[in-house]
């Protein structure tokens, strides 16, 4: 059995993520079938923090799958009476086929448990990076659109740990465009904007001079998960980058992507989120067929597929 680690978009190679995304649009329109490529393995399910859609789509995905789950919490390891992060790395490596790992710190620490490489480790969301989000999101581009390439974005808002995935995943696609907008001091940090396409992703601090015809206006939430703002008056900040239906005056046929969990009336309208344009949940359900696709990627049998 070959293992491979899904803890940043730079593990993954060109193939690897057009592959990926494509078993996510076939996971969708055809189910799993008799495919049970987990049967007879166990994947532990690690959540430091709370989580909606990404646990349950690896939870339910290794169950359609074939396999079996093991859920964790942050009171279920022996590291809160002290055993060190890389004893729980040899040990666990030894009992399980598959960690899924959200927490809300370095993902260097995910690297600790990738380096035993007898269990694939994946990345759910790291404090910097959020992978899988972005391979979702990919995978709802093409099932959207038929294509990624040639697409158009308009992210708004922070530049979080999806938005770092996203313009790292996207950079991947040449004639993509992504443009961010991002409040002033919360934009995308300086390692990700060096890792990036520039001739793919720009970033400006301002709601002036939208680009118009845009495919997709896309956000998140204002308040990441397990991150604090800095400046007391964030929300005065952040509040010219809610996304409203003005954004469709002069792009009338994009759609509308959110991660999910959204707070109405901050950095989206209800007139927005549950309106006509807006694929925000088929983009949720896809997290589902997207996490299938990377579970099958991270473990093939030897001289498989």
């Amino acid at each position: 059995m070959t293992v491979r680690h899904l803890i940043s978009v730079d593990d993954l190679s060109d193939g690897d993520i057009r592959k990926i995304v494509a078993r996510g649009v076939e996971f969708r329109e055809r189910g799993a079938g008799a495919d049970r490529p987990l049967a007879g393995r166990i994947a532990g399910i690690y959540f430091g923090k709370t989580s909606t859609r990404t646990r349950t789509a690896f939870t339910a995905g290794t169950l359609r799958l074939g396999g079996q789950v093991i859920p964790l919490g942050p009171g279920d390891l022996q590291t809160n009476t002290g055993e060190s992060i890389e004893d729980t790395a040899r040990v666990l490596g030894r009992m399980l086929d598959i960690f899924v790992m959200r927490t809300a710190g370095d993902p260097a620490e995910m690297r600790t448990f990738a380096e035993e490489d007898r269990m694939a480790v994946i990345n759910a969301m790291s404090a910097t990076e959020h992978p899988t989000q972005a391979l979702t999101d990919i995978t709802t581009l093409l099932w959207r659109f038929g294509d990624v390439e040639g697409l158009r974005i308009l992210y708004v808002g922070e530049g979080n740990n999806t938005a770092s995935a996203l313009a790292l995943a996207l950079s991947r696609y040449p004639s993509v465009r992504l443009e961010l907008r991002t409040p002033p001091g919360y934009g995308l940090a300086d390692d990700i904007l060096a890792r990036v396409d520039p001739e793919v992703v720009t970033e400006r601090h301002d709601m002036d001079d939208l680009p118009k015809g845009v495919n997709v206006v896309y956000t998140t939430r204002w308040q990441t998960t397990g991150t604090t703002k800095p400046d007391a008056n964030w929300r005065e900040i952040f509040a010219p980058f809610q996304v409203t239906t003005a954004l469709w005056e002069d792009s009338p046929q994009a759609v509308f992507m959110h991660d999910l969990p959204a707070h109405r009336g901050e950095e989206v309208t209800p007139e927005v989120i549950d309106g006509k344009h807006s694929i925000a949940f088929d983009q949720a359900e896809n997290k589902l067929h997207s996490a299938m696709a990377v579970l099958e990627w991270c473990r093939v049998e030897d001289g498989g597929r």
